[in-house]
């Protein structure tokens, strides 16, 4: 083998290391963003689920993939090294599709939004199910926010309320537990809506997910030219007859 071929041969070796280093970090970045959606599941779209499941997923084949990589540029095994590029170029088409994915859900979060807000907001107070009552009190007071666009919205949305707002419009000042009655003219009240306040929450993580498949995607071009060298030198010089 050529002094190049092995040159190379030892760098997809290094590649590879990398490359499971890239597999866990997928894996981490899938889950935490996973996580930071799974609190309000009830308003985002099975779409926000779908791609850090994605991530997941290829940061787990990459485990595979790197088995046939390290083997093949080791062994010098023809027929490995080419199952390594084929899912090398498998695991690329994904982690585009993945990074697409997040920068398409980036830009439609308002649209998903405001529909599932509306519903949701209909089912505050519900005494069938307190899961629209939880998310909507967790995200007013997560992001210090009241309504979709503005208060005004529960006066629209739940009549029932009396003109009156959730305890999660306002911060409670400190010995008025009990007392403390949330509208538009208490002390505390937050005056922003949360779609713009919770939107630029889920957007950052989408973008998170965009950016990090998109990059990972153009990484995989390196591996992917220096294994399909490795496998035309190994084809060459031991396997000539193929």
């Amino acid at each position: 083998m050529s002094y190049t071929a092995l040159t190379i041969k030892y760098l997809l070796f290094l590649f590879n290391l990398l490359f499971v280093i890239t597999g866990i970090v997928l894996i981490s970045v899938g889950v935490t963003v996973k996580e930071y959606y799974i609190s309000y599941e009830d308003l985002l779209d099975q779409q926000y689920f779908s791609t850090p499941n994605l991530l997941i997923a290829i940061g787990s084949i990459i485990f595979i993939i790197a088995f046939f990589g390290c083997c093949g540029a080791i062994k010098q095994n023809y027929c490995m090294l080419i199952t390594f590029v084929a899912l090398l170029v498998l695991i690329f088409i994904l982690e585009f599709a993945a990074g697409i994915s997040g920068y398409v859900l980036k830009g439609a979060t308002e649209e998903y939004l405001k529909g599932s807000m509306e519903e949701s907001m209909k089912h505050y107070n519900d005494t069938a199910t307190n899961e629209a009552t939880e998310i909507w009190d967790l995200v007013q007071n997560k992001f210090e926010c009241c309504g979709i666009e503005s208060a005004n919205d529960w006066d629209t949305n739940v009549p029932a309320l009396n003109g009156s707002l959730p305890l999660s419009c306002c911060t409670i000042p400190p010995g008025t537990v009990g007392e403390y009655v949330c509208n538009k003219e208490a002390k505390g009240f937050h005056k922003s809506g949360c779609e713009s306040a919770f939107g630029t929450y889920v957007r950052e993580h989408a973008v998170t997910i965009g950016s990090i498949g998109l990059s990972f995607a153009a990484v995989q071009v390196l591996a992917i030219v220096f294994a399909c060298h490795l496998a035309k030198q190994v084809k060459q010089n031991y396997v000539p007859y193929a």
